[in-house]
Order: structure tokens, then C-alpha cells, then sequence
């Protein structure tokens, strides 16, 4: 059985909020309906089996109208044409992660349990800082009652659980294996039941040890939690690195939030951010959201083919680029600052140039130089013409985010990836060009492009239309620089020079031999011809 027939056949269930990973998905799976659709005799499309979404309420909507805002965007849009009614095949599940059982009413937990063949666990929270009380509850025992609502699935046949690559990034090499975790997620689950906030606050820094956060560390422990608890589910694990914007499918550029380096991207766009704690040398390993998805999708599938005869060792996948096609952190830098020059976003702050520096007392001294001081600046002037003060607290926003990327910016590690070369090399030739994952494909200069010019389109939703107008804007910022570095020019002369005479015989001094320098190349250039 090739993946598609496993698709038609198959009722999904997926656990977690609408989110970039979790639309694609949907997208891909449902697209099946028109292009490998079955139909029956009365002409009508048999399709794919309906997907189950687990989604809580949020800010007084229901999962119906969440599921409904989903897919009234652009991405959707190429099924839209496809297939009208695919709506009809997402079915929203009221939940919630850190209620017992998930907050499932008994009918749901009937239908999923008689119904559901294949699970995505992609919930989890995405904040690095979060408490570590909030992050154990939404990354741990989220996925506990996930799991033992598994166990309960009378036809479950594949249960894939995201991870993240950076699960154990206190190892430089990471091979496709849970490792051992850092504690016993069962005695940590029973110490966090009886400790105030305070004193797990206190204690965090201690449990973390090289791990930059709570979020790779209890990645971490839900991984060993699944390996502890799957019993006879059959299991695989995918981690992906840092997720980018979509490579081909739907389009090139997707991205539809400031997540990860989307914001970072916008920022140095915008010419908000001109400086960051970075190694130029260090890989920035960037994978495509459609390749995360593709990958998960063909994950499951090889699980489902392979039940009867599974390996002993649970399979997991290193969803990354960086072994396979390195992309650096300095080459990041370049294609940031040579596309929003080229295709300035619109009513920028500055002219994009953003400088990556490993150095930490240089990036603080340009931190203040290049934001802080521009800032202050700015909302003074704000202030004084009776507007609302308000870049200030953009750049504090933003230095937080710099602080969580810092750590992940500045090593590089190695992941083995013998699984998803084994998964492509069991896939068919049409299932290869359907759900591509060979990233040695992915030409990163042009993907960068198509990145920054995403985030313009489909986060920022400006216009192309608008582009004449942008750089228009942006030479005029060009202007002022020359003119604000001239009168500064003749600020420090008349401050300065002007007074000493040291100065000024120093002054003289190096004039005249630019001059000499100049005069010699003119001479020796007419003496060759």
C-alpha cells in the first residue's frame, strides 16, 4: 500500500493549536481528496477519512471558529479551488492540555477511540522561558494523556510525536535515539505537585544544567515519557530544527506568524535591528515547514506499512539541513540585508543592515550604539510633537528575543540523519516528487528570497504594489544618514579640531598624504598607457 491509499484510508487525529506545522498538514492531507480521490458509482469523490483536530477555546471563540479563521487564508487557498467542502473533512474537538483526560466529553472520547487510525502529537508550548511548571504540564503530561488515550484507540495503527531537534542540544553530535533524560520525568512530575512557583523558579537553573531552557528540556523528557509509556503503540519520533518558511508547497515564502527568526527577520527588515549576538561561521539550520510536514506525513506512512514487522528500537528523525546542505549564520546576514535593500518593507525605521557579531562586549556596545540611543531619540521626538512613546518597547521586545535565538546562534551541532535517508529511499518516485524531503535540493539564496519577501506578503500583508513606494522611502532615509554623518562631520571638526593645533597639524598630516597617494595613482596609471 503507497502513501496515498494509506491516506484515503486512514482517519487522523491531530493534538494542538492551529498553528504553522499543524495548517500544513491539514493542507497536504486533504489534497488528496481531487488528486487521488477515489470515486464511487454515483460519480461522488469516497476522499480521505476526516481529520480530527484537538483545539481549545481562545479568547471567547470556540474550536469550530478557530478551525474556521484557520483556513480562511491564503494557504488554503489552492484546496479551496480544488475541493469547496473540504472544510467538512476537519472536525474541531473541544480540549484542553492541562485538564484530566484532556477535558474530552465522553461522546468525543467514544468517536476518537472507535475511529482514529493514525495521531499527530504536535502540541506544545513554543515559548523558550516558559515557567517550568507551565512548560512540564503543556510538553509533559500533555503527552502522557495523549498517550493513554492511545492506548485506548481500538484501531490505532501509527502515533507520530513531534519533538525538536534541540531536545538534547547539550550533545554535540545527536544521533537518532532518545537518550537518556537529565531526571526521572515521574519524580520531577511528584516534586513539581508540592512546590510553590517560587522555589521551582529558584531550582530551575539547577535542573536546566547546560540546556538553554525549558523548552528543550522537557522536549527532552517527553521523549523518554513516550519510550517509558508507548507499550505496544506503534511509535516514531520527528524532530525538527528551526522551522522556516514553506520551501515549494503551498507556495514559496509561507510563513504566517513572528515565531523564531520570522520576527528577527522583520526586525532587521524594518532596520529596527542592526546588531545581534551571532558566529558568522556557526550553521543556521533552517528546514522548511513543508519539509517538517512531508516528512512527518511519509514518517507515518512507513511506520503504518511497517506494523507487522517493526524494529525493536522506537524510529526517530532528525528533521534537519545543516549535515546534509549547510547554510551559515553570516550567509543568513547577507540574503537578510541584500533582499530588503532590494525590496525594502514598507515605512522602514532604518535602512536594513544588520551585523552579526560573536563578541559579547562588541554586540553590547553596538546594542547601545544602534538601538538603544536611536530609540531613546526617537520616542523623545514622539513626546515632544505629542505622540505615544513607543519604539523603546519595541526594542525591548526585541532584545528578548535576541536573548532566547543567542544560544541556538551561536553553537552548531551534528545530527545524524541515516532515518530520513532510509525514509526517502523507501519512498516511490511519484511519492518523492509529492513529498519531497531531499533538502540537498534547496538552493538557500533563493529560499532566503522567497523567506524575507514571505514575510512582507503573508505576515506583514503588504502589498507588491507598494514596492516603488518602499524604496522611495528607503533612499530618502539614505539622504538623511549622509546628511545627519556630514553635520556631525563638521560638529567634531569645529568641537575638536578646529581648537587644537595638534589636532589640526595631525589633520593636515593625513590630507596631504591622500593626496600624494592619489596624485602617485594617477601618475603611475598614465605612465601604463
Amino acid at each position: 500500500m503507497d502513501y496515498h491509499e494509506k491516506r484515503r484510508s486512514s482517519r487522523v487525529g491531530t493534538l494542538g493549536s492551529p498553528r504553522k506545522k499543524q495548517r500544513g498538514e491539514y493542507t497536504k492531507h486533504l489534497r488528496g481528496v481531487t488528486e487521488e480521490g477515489r470515486c464511487t458509482q454515483d460519480g461522488h469523490h469516497s476522499g480521505v477519512l476526516p481529520a480530527y483536530v484537538l483545539v481549545r477555546p481562545k479568547a471567547g471563540q470556540a474550536p469550530d471558529a478557530r478551525i474556521a479563521d484557520m483556513i480562511n487564508c491564503k494557504l488554503f487557498d489552492r484546496l479551496r479551488e480544488e475541493q469547496p467542502d473540504f472544510a467538512e473533512k476537519i472536525v474541531a474537538v473541544n480540549s484542553d492540555l492541562t485538564q484530566p483526560d484532556l477535558d474530552l466529553s465522553t461522546e468525543d472520547q467514544e468517536t476518537l477511540t472507535g475511529s482514529i487510525n493514525i495521531v499527530f502529537h504536535c502540541a506544545a508550548t513554543i515559548r523558550f522561558n516558559e515557567p517550568l511548571k507551565d512548560a512540564m504540564q503543556l510538553n509533559v503530561l500533555a503527552t502522557q494523556k495523549m498517550v493513554n488515550l492511545a492506548h485506548r484507540m481500538k484501531h490505532l495503527e501509527v502515533f507520530i510525536h513531534v519533538s525538536t531537534a534541540y531536545a538534547h542540544c547539550d550533545r554535540e553530535l545527536i544521533e537518532e535515539v532518545v537518550y537518556p533524560p537529565p531526571v526521572d520525568y515521574r519524580k520531577l512530575i511528584d516534586t513539581l505537585e508540592w512546590m510553590d512557583d517560587k522555589l521551582v523558579s529558584l531550582m530551575t537553573p539547577k535542573l536546566l544544567g547546560e540546556r538553554p531552557n525549558t523548552y528543550t528540556y522537557t522536549k527532552a523528557l517527553a521523549e523518554q515519557l513516550i519510550q517509558q509509556e508507548c507499550g505496544n503503540l506503534n511509535v516514531a519520533i520527528i524532530r525538527p530544527s528551526i522551522v522556516g518558511a514553506s520551501w515549494k508547497e503551498p507556495f514559496p515564502g509561507w510563513i504566517d506568524n513572528f515565531n523564531g527568526p520570522s520576527g528577527i527577520f522583520i526586525a532587521a527588515g524594518k532596520g529596527i535591528l542592526r546588531t545581534m549576538r551571532a558566529s558568522n561561521n556557526a550553521v543556521a539550520d533552517l528546514v522548511p515547514v513543508d519539509v517538517v510536514i512531508n516528512t512527518t506525513l511519509a514518517a507515518a506512512w512507513y511506520s503504518g506499512s511497517q506494523r507487522h514487522a517493526r524494529p525493536r528500537s522506537m524510529l526517530v528523525y532528525n528533521c534537519t539541513t545543516g549535515g546534509i546542505n549547510p547554510f551559515h549564520w553570516g550567509e543568513v546576514e547577507y540574503c537578510i540585508n541584500m533582499t530588503f535593500k532590494t525590496n525594502p518593507l514598507e515605512q522602514a525605521f532604518r535602512r536594513p543592515n544588520v551585523n552579526l557579531r560573536s563578541n559579547p562586549f562588541t554586540n553590547q556596545y553596538w546594542t547601545t550604539v544602534s538601538h538603544t540611543l536611536p530609540a531613546l531619540l526617537y520616542d523623545g521626538f514622539l513626546m515632544l510633537t505629542g505622540q505615544k512613546p513607543r519604539m523603546m518597547k519595541t526594542i525591548t521586545r526585541l532584545h528578548k528575543a535576541m536573548m532566547v535565538l543567542e544560544y541556538f546562534t551561536s553553537h552548531s551541532w551534528v545530527w545524524n540523519t541515516d532515518n530520513v535517508t532510509m525514509l526517502m529511499n523507501q519512498m516511490g518516485s511519484e511519492d518523492k516528487k509529492a513529498f519531497n524531503i531531499d533538502v540537498r535540493q534547496l538552493h538557500w539564496a533563493e529560499y532566503m528570497e522567497n523567506y524575507c519577501m514571505g514575510t512582507k506578503k503573508y505576515v506583514l500583508n503588504e502589498e507588491l504594489s507598494g514596492l516603488p513606494a518602499a524604496r522611495k522611502h528607503l533612499n530618502k532615509l539614505r539622504n538623511i544618514r549622509y546628511t545627519f554623518n556630514t553635520i556631525l562631520v563638521v560638529l567634531i571638526w569645529r568641537i575638536f579640531i578646529a581648537r587644537s593645533q595638534m589636532a589640526r597639524n595631525i589633520w593636515y598630516f593625513v590630507v596631504s598624504l591622500c593626496f600624494k597617494f592619489l596624485s602617485y595613482f594617477r601618475a603611475s596609471s598614465t605612465m601604463r598607457y
